[in-house]
């Protein structure tokens, strides 16, 4: 069959190597044709994908459509020959990341001499055990727990603070990570990953919970209580940050802007309506968002206004 470059794409499938579009009929004219019209895009070398879904698809998502992009080019399946690893590991269990590029990480045995991989791959060969991979969605993955001290170890800290405190939400073991930072003594990272597991908490339940936290403690401001239930005649409100004695609440609202999906409206009236009787019961609040994270000053200065029981603009 011999298509020309105004056909469309196939009416299944939304991920193709070269070979299974060459091996459908399409020529490489007509792949160049489809491209140029903005019906394909090119995730990698040999490897496309249905435009109309990458254009859906929201930055989260793309990060982890480019891991299957690369094991759908390279074949790759559960007997595969590597392991997805560090912040691909992480995408592929839905750890939360920040200010993360989207190199690939994989791990193998040993370091390989005449297979290629491209320039967004970087290649690892720390040893493993086999507690330490499991499969995801058909991949070949590490575990939870060397995923998250691989990556304590890779990032900066305040990154790595915010997927090691997903991780101990998620599960991980903590006595199993303590174990891999006695262990890794003298290793690249290992006094990150060592902060990091003295300072995480998987209470918070969004990076900004985590950098909010992060930034009290730096700014040596006494540490509220996380994630306080209280009660008002509106019923029950879990406030993210709470300072009981002086009843001051602090709750982030950067989830909007981080993650994939919006509280719906009734939610946010809500929420409203549960912080007005709280209000009524003498509680003050302070609304945090992300940009509020980065003036550091400006933060502090309204925090303190509010704990010695004063109003701000």
């Amino acid at each position: 069959m011999t298509h020309n470059p105004v056909l469309e794409l196939p009416p299944t499938g939304n991920l193709w190597r070269t070979e299974q579009l060459l091996d459908l009929g399409y020529s490489s004219r007509t792949i160049r044709s489809l491209l140029d019209s903005g019906t394909l895009v090119r995730l990698r070398h040999g490897c496309y994908i249905r435009a109309s879904l990458w254009n859906a698809q929201s930055p989260t998502v793309r990060s982890r459509q480019l891991i299957y992009a690369h094991a759908h080019g390279t074949r790759t399946t559960s007997t595969g020959t590597f392991h997805y690893s560090h912040t691909s590991a992480a995408r592929l269990r839905l750890l939360h990341l920040w200010d993360v590029d989207d190199v690939i990480h994989v791990l193998q045995k040993v370091r390989p001499s005449n297979e290629r991989h491209g320039r967004d791959v970087r290649c690892h060969t720390r040893p493993f055990a086999d507690h330490d991979v499991a499969v995801v969605n058909g991949l070949r993955t590490t575990s939870l727990e060397r995923t998250t001290a691989d990556c304590a170890m890779l990032l900066p800290y305040r990154q790595a603070l915010i997927l090691t405190d997903h991780a101990l939400r998620l599960g991980a073991d903590p006595g199993a990570l303590q174990a891999m930072a006695h262990d890794l003594d003298g290793r690249r990272g290992i006094r990150t990953f060592r902060r990091v597991l003295a300072a995480a908490d998987p209470r918070s339940e969004s990076p900004g919970e985590t950098l909010t936290r992060d930034l009290i403690l730096r700014l040596r401001i006494r540490p509220p209580e996380p994630q306080l239930e209280v009660s008002s005649r509106a019923g029950r409100h879990r406030l993210d940050f709470a300072w009981k004695e002086e009843k001051v609440a602090l709750e982030f609202d950067g989830k909007i802007k981080y993650f994939d999906y919006s509280p719906t409206a009734e939610v946010l009236f809500e929420e409203r309506r549960r912080e007005k009787a709280l209000v009524e019961e003498g509680w003050r609040f302070v609304r945090v968002e992300w940009k509020d994270l980065f003036h550091e000053q400006e933060f502090k200065h309204r925090l303190l206004r509010a704990l010695a029981g004063r109003r701000y603009p």
